[in-house]
């Protein structure tokens, strides 16, 4: 049996929470339409997900501290922070992988938001899933937990290894995959996902870009949660801190998107926090 600390009232109530932040942030994307997100903006809405993230944690820890005494109530709060700040740091990793995408496809600025939000949406589905299906695994095959950690030393040495070299989009298998199965137009209409050019039905390049940066999320999935398990194995810590840091990935984006190569030496200091962990 899974142990968890969550309640089906927090369960829900965190539930609720998630939709109602991504209406907001939909709303928002509506009602400012397609404009290039600027640093002043990318940086309040940073700041904004990372004071809710704490916010968040206070409030667990007080709930805890009231029901559970103060010793679980400190310890589930310090699991949470660490899952957090260990899950926003490799988050930062899809960000340039984003950023290479986005330049590859020569998306426009104004664009990259919708793109991004769709994404985001997407990672929480699949990673909710993965995170579900994780921990009634390491519940029920405990000896996962090892598999877990020789999989991030490997990746780790593999990300060290990469370090430096400059990926080649172009030769993606997928994206190889992706153009001899679907027919797509050479321009953007916007932020639609499909146009018509004579008549035919053709997808854009946006939409190629989503599916890249859905299967993107994938691959950095399977690198960031056991990580996180090896934290703490409560899915509900798992789940809420892995989300946290999804929501503030588009900001964050904007936010370092043009400060890239301040960042070379990131690829090194994540290999060795995965292999630390």
């Amino acid at each position: 049996m899974v142990e968890t600390i969550g309640t089906p009232m927090m369960w829900a109530a965190f539930g609720l929470f998630v939709v109602i932040a991504i209406a907001v942030d939909l709303l928002v994307m509506e009602r400012q339409g397609a404009h290039k997100v600027t640093m002043k903006e990318a940086l309040k809405w940073s700041v904004l997900w990372f004071s809710l993230a704490f916010v968040f944690v206070g409030i667990l820890w007080w709930y805890l501290d009231g029901s559970q005494g103060r010793e679980v109530a400190n310890t589930v709060s310090m699991q949470f922070i660490t899952g957090y700040l260990v899950e926003k740091s490799l988050s930062v990793d899809n960000i340039f992988v984003f950023l290479m995408i986005f330049s590859y496809f020569a998306v426009p600025a104004e664009y990259q938001k919708r793109a991004l939000i769709i994404g985001i949406i997407g990672a929480i589905v699949l990673r909710t899933v993965l995170i579900l299906a994780g921990a009634w695994l390491l519940a029920t095959f405990h000896w996962l937990l090892y598999v877990f950690g020789a999989f991030l030393v490997i990746t780790g040495v593999k990300m060290w290894i990469a370090a430096g070299k400059e990926p080649d989009i172009a030769s993606n298998p997928v994206l190889k995959f992706l153009r001899k199965h679907i027919r797509m137009s050479d321009n953007f209409d916007g932020e639609k996902l499909t146009t018509m050019v004579n008549g035919v039905k053709l997808f854009t390049p946006l939409f190629v870009v989503l599916l890249m940066i859905g299967i993107t999320d994938v691959i950095f999935a399977v690198d960031s949660i056991p990580a996180i398990f090896a934290i703490t194995s409560d899915p509900f810590i798992v789940l809420t801190a892995n989300i946290f840091a999804i929501l503030g990935l588009r900001a964050l984006y904007f936010l370092l998107a043009d400060m890239a190569d301040r960042f070379h030496l990131l690829p090194y200091g994540l290999a060795l926090v995965l292999v630390f962990i």
